[in-house]
């Protein structure tokens, strides 16, 4: 397992993928009784995907992740040949429609939401963000003069820009007043240090504890994981705001099934419904093609054109 976590940190794959390829790896090699993958062969990769798509009756999607992870092992780990798997395909994942509230809706989980979790989905519907994206937000990532958020490495390892809600504005100001005071507290009682990407704390040796580097949204509590070197200040774990959705959710009564992804649904559906360009909300979104973006014209029921249908003309 040790060699499947170096090979995909080698490939600098997001800890998100190491885990799901781990978390199948194992389960591949424990449904074959613990048997070393290079005394299995390919009639073995089809007799567990069988079992997943059979006996477990997962999606498409989720076997789909399962073959790529045991097909990663075996090219990229053991470099073995694994020759064709007969029997098993790459299941079609169909087309779903996103969730998606209405504005009154979204009023009435944020209503429900306060503090923190509060500013975070403010982000994710008032600017688009995942939500990795915005627990993952620096200091140096906002721009309070020109009302702009600048994504760095997000799904795909890709940079954009998109726009800082206004009456996300003043208490995005008071929160980050706030993590500066936590920071030199930190400082003071020989803390402050955060994890940097790609190992820019050896090129940039005192970054780690400087204020732009710092997180948005920091954790509670000091992080002592050895993973990361020294004590440090990670972000927030997502858990802490989905949780928080949730109850939010539930409080305000809607029936949807709402989850912290479906803020962004929403921000992009409303941004159609006010009439910008398609073109500019796949900027925002980040999406690499705008066939991707389209699937919120379908939300719309009115098409790219705004069909009506002639029986309203009746």
């Amino acid at each position: 397992m040790e060699r499947v976590r170096h090979a995909i940190r080698v490939r600098h794959y997001s800890r998100r993928t190491e885990e799901a390829y781990v978390t199948w790896i194992r389960r591949y090699i424990v449904f074959h009784r613990k048997r070393h993958p290079s005394d299995l062969s390919a009639p073995d990769v089809a007799s567990f995907l069988t079992h997943l798509a059979v006996e477990r009756r997962v999606s498409a999607s989720t076997q789909n992740q399962a073959l790529s992870a045991v097909l990663f092992l075996y090219r990229s780990v053991l470099e073995l040949p694994i020759g064709r798997i007969d029997g098993v395909v790459r299941a079609s994942t169909p087309v779903r429609l996103p969730v998606v509230l209405t504005r009154t809706e979204v009023s009435a989980v944020l209503s429900r939401l306060a503090g923190t979790p509060r500013l975070v989905v403010m982000l994710l519907y008032g600017a688009g963000l995942r939500l990795q994206e915005a627990l993952a937000l620096r200091v140096k990532d906002i721009d309070f003069e020109r009302h702009q958020i600048t994504v760095r490495q997000g799904k795909g390892r890709k940079d954009r820009m998109t726009m800082m809600p206004a009456s996300a504005h003043a208490a995005l100001v008071e929160h980050v007043g706030r993590v500066r005071t936590q920071h030199e507290r930190d400082c003071q009682n020989g803390f402050g240090r955060v994890p940097l990407p790609d190992a820019l704390d050896r090129k940039y040796s005192n970054a780690s504890v400087e204020w732009p580097w710092q997180f948005v949204f920091p954790a509670g509590r000091i992080c002592r994981d050895p993973r990361w070197g020294p004590p440090c200040r990670f972000h927030l774990h997502e858990s802490a705001i989905q949780r928080a959705v949730t109850e939010a959710v539930r409080r305000a009564g809607i029936s949807k099934r709402v989850s912290c992804h479906t803020f962004r649904h929403s921000f992009a559906t409303h941004l159609l419904e006010d009439g910008y360009d398609i073109r500019t909300v796949q900027e925002l979104l980040g999406h690499a093609d705008v066939s991707t973006t389209m699937i919120y014209t379908h939300v719309l029921n009115r098409g790219v054109l705004g069909v009506r249908s002639p029986a309203d003309r009746l």
